[in-house]
This record gives C-alpha cells, structure tokens and sequence, in this order.
C-alpha cells in the first residue's frame, strides 16, 4: 500500500491497499470501499487506508471529483461491529478514542469540507455509521433500490459516533426520529423524499447519472466551485448579519485567489461581448 496517489496506476482500478479501491476516468477519482464479503462494514483498517487515500487524492490533479462507493451490492453496512464494539470493550480509554478518531478523520473532519466536489454514489445496502460519510459528501445519488437504515436500536444500541448529527443536517426531525427509534429500513426513492440524497435513479442508470454529475462539476472554474460550497457551509451556521459580512470578504477572496480570472472573464462576457447568459451554461473557460 502507497499514501502517495501518484503512484497509482490510472488505467484501472487498483488496490490503494486491500480495503479500498481507487479509479481514476477523466478527472474523476471513484473511491471504493472494498469489503464485498462483509457489505464493506467499516474497519478500523479501512478507516486507515481511507484516511491516507483522502489525504492524497486532495493534492493529486488526476481528481477533480470524488465519487464515495461501495463494492458489490453494498454502498456500506455501517461501522464493523467486531472492530469498534468487541474489539475495543477492554481497550483503554485511550486506545478506545484513537480507534474512533481515526474513523472521524475521514468521515466527517475530512470530507465535511473536502477542498474538492465529493459525490456519495450509493449503490445499495447503507446503514448506521455508514450514513455519516453520506451525509459528509457535497451531493449524493442513490439506487432506487438501495437500501438504508438506523437499525442500532435493534442491536441495543444508539446510532452514535456523529450519525445522530449527520442526518440532522439533511432529514427532518419527524423523519429521522421514527427511523432512529424504529430501526425500519427505507429504499433509496423514500431517501430522495427526505432529502437525505439527491436523487434516486434506477440502478441500471446510477454510474450514468454519477458520471454526468461528476463532469457538471469537472465544468466549473474549480477555485470558484471549491468557494462557493465552503460559503454555504459556514454561512448556514451563522447569523445574517455575520454571513452578510462573511459572504461579502469571501467574494473579495475568491476573486483575490482565482487564477482563471473567473469573475472577470464572466462579466466580459456577458457584459461585452453579449457571448454568455448566466443560467445556460459556464462561462467560456481559458478565453
């Protein structure tokens, strides 16, 4: 296993070690996780690889989208229950909070403000803790078919790590709560009502629909794209008066850092040379 995703071979997919898969097509780095036999539970090693796979692919110009997946017919069953209950119930106070910390690192710390566009592509069976990277990722599109569920309370457990808070940023508080207390699954159609993804697509149509997603993206002045979601984050934790004068110096730095000139080609454009309309299309990239 590498932590340096230059070494990687980007005609294929290829182990980034044995738990987590990496394909690079086209500016898009599709990201596996890769335990079929175990519905790519998350282990504590796959946390790892995970960890140095999302550190390297930030600085690794072959990816300009992440797609998050699942191998097989799984996007992810959740946390590995041998590995973070089992495992850890006679472990130190210390050793029990690093093996969590190393999971947090990639699910949440990481991929809540990846620099990059992050697509969650769930291709099938999503439960628990699984729904934290989820609801990590910018956008998510999901299989009709897919399956989800907070099915911890049958286990005598609570949905914890950060679920709770991960579905309380996307689901409504009805919604969430009957799932929690219930432990009911849900196909990837009553996902999309509760805006907990995207949208769902037939599972014949999911890699398309995530492909063409991804090259949306790809189309973007990258700078300006990576600004624009940041802003929204931050702002939507703030008060109005707060995010009117955050939005405001965010603005002036996003043209400060833009190398493509983004705003002032823009403008040209449509103010000039009457060449672009804003709302059918980007502006004329490199021009």
């Amino acid at each position: 296993m590498t932590s340096d995703a230059s070494t990687a071979d980007p005609t294929g997919a290829k182990p980034w070690g044995r738990n987590v898969l990496v394909d690079f097509e086209d500016g898009i780095a599709w990201v596996t996780m890769n335990r079929p036999e175990k519905r790519n539970a998350i282990s504590v090693d796959l946390a790892r690889e995970m960890v140095e796979v999302v550190d390297a692919l930030e600085v690794d110009d072959r990816c300009g989208v992440l797609v998050l997946t699942g191998a097989g017919d799984s996007f992810s069953a959740g946390m590995d229950l041998k590995d973070y209950f089992r495992a850890t119930d006679n472990a130190s106070a210390v050793e029990r909070a690093r093996v969590y910390r190393l999971n947090a690192t990639w699910q949440w710390r990481r991929l809540l403000n990846y620099p990059k566009p992050t697509i969650a592509m769930v291709n099938g069976w999503c439960f628990g803790g699984a729904l934290t990277p989820l609801a990590a990722c910018d956008l998510a599109i999901a299989a009709e078919d897919a399956t989800f569920g907070l099915s911890e309370i049958n286990w005598g457990i609570i949905p914890a790590g950060v679920v709770c808070k991960a579905i309380s940023t996307l689901m409504a508080r009805r919604d969430a709560l009957y799932y929690i207390m219930t432990g009911e699954t849900f196909d990837g159609r009553r996902a999309a009502e509760m805006r907990l993804v995207n949208e769902a697509v037939p599972r014949a149509r999911l890699r398309e629909r995530t492909l063409a997603l991804a090259k949306t993206l790809l189309g973007k002045n990258p700078t300006v794209l990576r600004q624009a979601k940041t802003a929204f984050k931050f702002a939507s934790d703030m008060s109005w008066e707060e995010a009117s004068d955050y939005l405001f110096a965010k603005s002036d730095q996003t043209t400060f850092v833009d190398p493509e000139r983004g705003r002032d080609q823009g403008m040209n454009q449509f103010l000039d040379e009457k060449s672009y309309k804003p709302g059918l299309g980007t502006y004329r990239r490199g021009s």
